[in-house]
């Protein structure tokens, strides 16, 4: 079953796109994003790029203010857009800020979508082999953990049916119920 799947996925990608299947690129962490181990994070951001709570304000407790100072800088921007920044004292190199809302607004699962789509873009443009999500827009966007899971994993299976890169792509995620709702929604991706 694993080589009939593989062998459809080579064979609706472009030329010069990866040939295994788009979620064996991914993998679901359970934890704190700010951790991780990747040369990307991906910032829950507002069109404005203030980092204030959730994912930005861990973000910026644990890497420092210069990630958002350099973020103001370019704001605002559209609401499914993203920019890159350093990373201050994260492990990461870079910070890809994914505007999935408007500030103090909800969000949608399209805006989700645009935002994730824009930050893999951002990414492949930048080189960049690894990168970690957070569940994006499921904070004070009151996105619930289903429609962001299929919104992401939209983006993820279309970016990575045509870009090589990011060539690993971590979803972390905040507490069981967002772990088994994604995992969920993952298998059914997968089938």
């Amino acid at each position: 079953m694993q080589d009939e799947t593989q062998q459809k996925a080579a064979q609706s990608a472009e030329p010069g796109a990866p040939a295994s299947p788009w979620f064996d690129r991914l993998k679901l962490v359970q934890g704190d994003i700010a951790q991780a181990n990747t040369e990307a994070i991906v910032n829950a951001a507002n069109h404005e790029l203030w980092m204030g709570s959730g994912v930005a304000g861990a973000l910026k407790k644990a890497g420092g203010a210069s990630i958002e100072e350099e973020a103001l800088r370019q704001a605002p921007i559209d609401v499914g857009g993203a920019i890159i920044t350093g990373a201050g004292r994260l492990q990461a190199l870079h910070v890809i800020h994914a505007a999935a809302q408007a500030a103090g607004r909800p969000t949608t699962p399209e805006a989700v979508y645009e935002a994730t789509r824009a930050a893999l873009r951002l990414a492949a443009e930048n080189r960049i082999e690894s990168i970690a999500f957070p569940a994006l827009g499921t904070g004070a966007a009151g996105l619930g953990f289903g429609d962001c899971a299929n919104s992401m994993f939209l983006a993820f299976r279309e970016h990575c049916q045509h870009h090589a890169l990011p060539e690993r792509i971590e979803l972390w995620l905040w507490g069981d119920n967002a772990l088994a709702v994604f995992d969920e929604a993952l298998q059914s991706f997968m089938s």
